[in-house]
């Protein structure tokens, strides 16, 4: 993703910057919706998996990227508190 679009992208609900979502941390969201664990903030289940995504830089929600495009829409946020053991990448 480009870095310019990284730097200026927020959480549209809380204004918290976000990052791309690490390895351990993309296995661990599509372990979860794998299992069939996972919804997004509208309650919508989440049953494709992420090739790519971005989290809030406190760890409370993850929004998924399409072909490169982050998709920052507030009911496709994805909650991290549903996610058991979810890791934390630094």
């Amino acid at each position: 993703m480009d870095k310019r679009l990284l730097d200026i992208l927020c959480c549209p609900v809380s204004k918290t910057p976000v990052r791309p979502l690490g390895r351990a941390e993309l296995d661990a969201l599509n372990g979860a919706i794998a299992a069939g664990g996972v919804a997004t903030t509208a309650g919508t289940p989440v049953r494709g998996r992420l090739d790519e995504g971005l989290i809030t830089i406190d760890h409370k929600l993850i929004y998924r990227v399409d072909d490169g495009i982050p998709v920052m829409l507030p009911e496709e946020g994805i909650g991290t508190t549903q996610l058991n053991d979810f890791p934390h990448a630094p």
